[in-house]
């Protein structure tokens, strides 16, 4: 593990950027510009970037080996989700968990729906009421708030929230991290989590488990973090 203390004020817990690796990159490209609509902020031979809300969700195929999936969260109007459900049904089919293609998360309390996109991705739209403010354009995809969630899959989930919570990122109900289960990790209760995980766990919506895989999170104030190309984790600060 290569840990590089963070110096100075702690995270602002916003996710600025998202890179995750593909071995379908051209297909993901057209999937979420031509059928989802995104826009596109950067495109290069290797990656493309597209703009979700305040935040930006790079993929990229260099050095990709294997068939490496992710799960991501985008949060949207909190007014907004059944006509939200309503768009992506008329363009693609939304997963389905013991029957429901809808999670009714009470306890938040929040609504969410799930797709898989053609890279096997488990992204999730999901509407918070207490945190995410109303909208009332009709919905499209440039009503994405920002980046919500992001699945941070780990070999040991309890010695990597030691380490973000020394940079101020801890579990969300103040609870231990848990081996066996997805950990909610936040710096404020802003509706932005870093799900911390061990492998073997499966995703809602989903028959896939966690995996780990390469990835770089981008969080306020120039901290990144994420899993490099020996499957270990990092934090690091950006220094210009």
């Amino acid at each position: 593990m290569n840990i590089h203390k963070v110096k100075g004020d702690v995270v602002f817990m916003e996710i600025k950027r998202l890179t995750l690796q593909t071995d379908k990159l051209h297909t993901l490209k057209y999937f979420y510009t031509q059928v989802l609509g995104f826009s596109l902020y950067e495109d290069h031979h290797d990656r493309f970037q597209i703009i979700a809300g305040t935040g930006i969700i790079e993929f990229t195929d260099k050095d990709v080996t294997g068939k490496p999936y992710y799960h991501f969260a985008l949060n949207i109007p909190s007014n907004q989700f059944r006509e939200a459900k309503e768009w992506l049904k008329g363009k693609l089919t939304l997963l389905v968990e013991d029957g429901k293609d809808e999670a009714d998360f009470s306890f938040w309390p929040a609504h969410s729906c799930y797709f898989e996109d053609p890279a096997g991705n488990i992204v999730e739209l999901v509407a918070r009421y207490k945190e995410n403010p109303i909208n009332e354009k009709a919905f499209s995809v440039n009503n994405i708030l920002n980046i919500s969630e992001i699945g941070l899959v780990v070999k040991d989930a309890k010695r990597v929230g030691e380490h973000l919570a020394a940079i101020g990122i801890l579990e969300s109900e103040g609870g231990p991290i848990s081996h066996s289960s997805l950990n909610f990790m936040q710096e404020n209760k802003n509706g932005v989590f870093i799900l911390l995980t061990n492998t073997g766990r499966r995703w809602l919506f989903s028959d896939k488990k966690s995996e780990i895989f390469p990835l770089q999170i981008v969080l306020d104030k120039d901290n990144v973090l994420g899993v490099d190309e020996k499957l270990e984790f990092f934090i690091e600060r950006i220094i210009e």
